[in-house]
């Protein structure tokens, strides 16, 4: 922490680490907390009905994710508290071919999981009912939830969708003044910023001050504003400094469309998201207060636990 918080001006070092204690009261998600979302999501009787035992033991839990490992470790997760709530295996699961379950830990965009999905759906049974469960969600997936759905009309099948989360947070355009990302409300005068938005095909889009968001994760619009303003100052350094990040790896946190970046604060106990502000993750020559394991890395890890080489 000393490290990382050494990395900005002094004179807003205790303002940043006040501001982040107050955000992740909210936004980090520890292990404990999603233990406890998960007891719940495997006791709920919308989704699981009066006969928990029976559901689970039919309910096929998907492993389909085509990049990283999220997927995989929140699946192992879930299994143990399955175990401890309904006295049943993983491998106990996955009796029946009608229900299945998507689980990850978090919708940012919505891309990732429209892909795996879409690839999933070519091979689904029909008619089948599909959960989605999930620690957070941004609005902003309406996109891809809209394609996912598209997907599903041209398949031809009979598949019904449902969602499940424990936080939504909203990131929409249409409501920046009401987004709980960071979204600067001015550009500072920092070269570094301004070289970046300079390159910008398009003027960045500024929240207007006043907010704290809908779900009033900062303590203030003030101290809201220092960290989007901190954060982007750094996140423009990162990107100056670092031959590593792509264009879309962008101060703010990653983004497809050419912006100052997501903006996302939400991080769990085992990893932190692209999405979120470079300053938070991004490494060499940056010190990063929570280090980042990549895609990347995560599929080397995948092979390994295979048993395949990834060298052939």
């Amino acid at each position: 922490m000393r490290r990382w918080i050494a990395q900005f001006e002094a004179s807003v070092r205790a303002q940043i680490l006040r501001e982040l204690c107050h955000v992740f009261q909210h936004t980090y998600l520890s292990r404990e907390k999603a233990v406890a979302f998960l007891s719940d999501v495997i006791k709920t009787k919308k989704l699981a009905g009066d006969d928990i035992k029976a559901f689970w033991t039919n309910a096929n839990l998907l492993d389909v994710q085509l990049a990283g490992n999220s997927q995989s470790d929140v699946v192992s997760l879930f299994g143990e508290v399955l175990k401890n709530e309904v006295g049943i295996k993983l491998g106990d699961t996955g009796n029946g071919n009608d229900v299945f379950i998507y689980l990850d830990d978090g919708m940012f965009t919505g891309n990732r999981i429209r892909r795996d999905l879409e690839a999933w759906i070519k091979a689904a049974p029909s008619p089948a009912i599909l959960h989605v469960v999930v620690f957070v969600t941004h609005t902003g997936t309406y996109y891809a939830r809209g394609e996912l759905s598209k997907a599903i009309r041209a398949s031809g099948k009979t598949i019904e969708l449902h969602w499940w989360r424990l936080l939504e947070l909203e990131d929409r355009k249409s409501e920046t003044d009401q987004s709980d990302v960071l979204r600067p409300i001015a550009l500072p005068s920092d070269p570094l910023v301004e070289a970046y938005v300079e390159n910008m095909r398009y003027k960045p889009h500024l929240r207007n001050p006043g907010g704290v968001g809908k779900a009033q994760l900062f303590s203030s619009d003030p101290a809201r504003q220092l960290l989007e303003t901190e954060f982007l100052k750094a996140g423009a350094k990162i990107r100056a400094d670092s031959p590593y990040l792509g264009d879309s790896q962008r101060p703010l946190g990653h983004m497809s469309l050419e912006t100052l970046g997501f903006g996302s604060l939400f991080v769990t106990y085992r990893n932190c998201p692209n999405n979120a502000p470079l300053a938070l993750w991004a490494g060499d020559p940056w010190y990063p207060l929570f280090p980042r394991t990549t895609n990347r890395a995560a599929a080397v890890e995948r092979l390994f636990k295979r048993g395949t080489s990834p060298w052939g």
